[in-house]
């Protein structure tokens, strides 16, 4: 036995690169990417056409450890410098396309970014961030966009001239013959995301090989995503790379619906032109989708996988109502995906649609594939907490998803990797049947008289006011109670009569104890959300603290 050893034969370095090789192969005929109203590519020419741009940015010098930015929508280009750039060896970087000019200048000089790809209607933001740069900037590539209006075409490549190449140039000049550089080891480095916080500091989290390779595959796994789906990009390519599903819908030969931005109507016409079958978006999202005069029931089921904030009960019912499949799990930009998803059991449905939706709201348990262990301990002694559905503590895991850690961040790194696992922050219970739910980000509790309001309840109970289209509730400050919950509420259009203040708060009161009740409820026509989708409580928290 002890003579046994791991060898060249049986331990090539994972990679989730070799998917769209083996897609070429198995599913070359069959239609990989669908845009506009003229872009269609098989699989065969999608590996082609990645291939090549590998092969260019090598010729340019681009190789291993180098950083590669690309600064796009869910268009073409961005899902094959999904596989392109790694290709040729490099680290990808996907940029916020919704960052302001300062911050995206923070990145690249961060990074040391040494390319950038820059979509055209975002190359205003590309060339004022990089006057901003004292470091070298990173050579830019132009990528027209032919399907959109004002999108392609020399006029508009003249207006940035600061542009050294094409996207289109590194296609036809590549090698398609190219051989893709394939890890050295299945621990080197392949993306690099910068978290989507609200601090004027993100994290850049690196991810190996190994780690993106285990989470596609096992995201499809836990999805049951079958061969030859037709996935709508909803969720931003930009954010953790949209879950590893670039990787894992090459893995099953799959159909992939791009989507420049999110437009109601156009994503129920794309889901009926196209017969889509999956999509994946945070819950305001889904919130959109099943709350506006377009939402009519869907001619057959389209699997919805949702993450991020717990979507409300409310939310979850009226989806399903018109005919989305809900599924919701929960990860973080640290995780590379999905890594707890609210696995069903048979037994729930035979439960009222009500009960059944409550459900859905929780996270749920570890998915099978690269996770080890998730637990809610105390953040003071590191125990498990009790599982009753009450103890909250702070959510733990560790799994083969994990970050390598946050670049040029050790200190950042120690203190959410540590005594063997990732400390999330985030603040969860775990029920008797061994669910997890979480309660809130630590940041976001309110503490009230020393009561602690979890302001993901609050909000919950808010949602199932049938006048409520979106609430999120943070802490006001109050000289004598220290916090108080502030309810900021957008109301449903074409309301016979709108609610006051005054009588969202009594709502409140009939279904919560008191000291959870808001005692300030603000309404806006439509509440700030953060780039990946979220509502910016930051922002809201500003506005909560200057009331007075």
């Amino acid at each position: 036995m002890e003579e046994i050893k791991p060898c060249a034969a049986n331990s090539p370095p994972l990679t989730p690169l070799g998917f769209l090789e083996r897609a070429a192969i198995v599913y070359g005929d069959c239609t990989s990417i669908v845009y506009g109203s003229n872009t269609v590519y098989t699989w065969r020419e999608t590996n082609l056409r990645c291939l090549r741009v590998a092969s260019s940015l090598s010729s340019l010098g681009i190789g291993k450890s180098d950083v590669v930015s690309v600064l796009s929508p869910n268009t073409p280009a961005m899902y094959e410098l999904q596989f392109a750039v790694p290709m040729s060896g490099a680290i990808l970087n996907n940029i916020n396309t919704r960052l302001d000019v300062r911050t995206v200048s923070v990145l690249l000089t961060h990074s040391e970014s040494k390319l950038l790809f820059v979509d055209i209607f975002f190359c205003s933001l590309a060339i004022e961030a990089i006057a901003m740069m004292t470091t070298d900037p990173p050579v830019l590539v132009f990528v027209a966009d032919k399907e959109e209006e004002g999108g392609g075409g020399d006029a508009d490549l003249a207006d940035c001239n600061k542009f050294s190449y094409t996207y289109d140039d590194l296609i036809q000049r590549g090698d398609p013959n190219f051989k893709w550089i394939r890890p050295e080891s299945e621990w080197d480095p392949v993306v690099l995301n910068y978290t989507s916080g609200t601090t004027s500091a993100p994290k850049g989290v690196l991810h190996c090989h190994r780690g993106i390779y285990v989470m596609s595959v096992d995201s499809q796994i836990d999805w049951t995503v079958p061969k030859n789906p037709v996935y709508l990009w909803i969720v931003p390519i930009f954010h953790a790379n949209g879950w590893t599903y670039p990787w894992g819908i090459a893995a099953v030969g799959g159909t992939n619906v791009c989507l420049r931005k999110v437009n109601v109507p156009l994503v129920y016409r794309l889901i009926r032109d196209h017969g889509v079958t999956h999509m994946c978006g945070a819950p305001v999202v889904l919130n959109m989708l099943s709350s506006t005069q377009d939402s009519q029931p869907l001619n057959r089921p389209v699997n919805f996988l949702t993450a991020g904030s717990p979507p409300p009960a409310a939310v979850i019912l009226r989806a399903e109502s018109i005919g989305f499949v809900i599924s919701h799990g929960y990860g973080l930009t640290e995780t590379a995906g999905v890594v707890v998803s609210c696995a069903w059991k048979p037994q729930w449905n035979r439960l009222p649609a009500s009960d059944r939706a409550m459900l859905k709201t929780r996270q749920g348990v570890r998915t099978i594939g690269g996770f080890t262990e998730i637990d809610v301990v105390d953040p003071d002694s590191g125990r498990s907490v009790e599982r009753d559905g009450e103890t909250v503590g702070e959510i733990v895991m560790r799994g083969s998803s994990i970050m390598l850690g946050y670049l040029k961040d050790r200190i950042g790194t120690e203190k959410a990797l540590k005594n063997g696992w990732l400390y999330t922050g985030d603040v969860g219970v775990i029920h008797s049947d061994g669910y997890l739910e979480i309660k809130d980000r630590s940041k976001d509790i309110i503490i009230t008289g020393g009561e602690n309001v979890n302001t993901v309840e609050v909000e919950t109970v808010l949602y199932t006011n049938p006048a409520v289209n979106e609430v999120a509730v943070v802490a006001r400050p109050d000289e004598f109670w220290g916090e108080t919950p502030c309810a900021f509420v957008s109301l449903k259009s074409r309301l016979s009569s709108k609610p006051t203040e005054e009588e969202l708060i009594e709502y409140c009161r009939k279904m919560m104890p008191r000291f959870m009740v808001p005692k300030t409820v603000l309404f806006m026509n439509e509440l700030p959300k953060t780039s990946t989708g979220k509502f910016s409580k930051f922002l809201l928290k500003e506005i909560a603290k200057n009331i007075g």
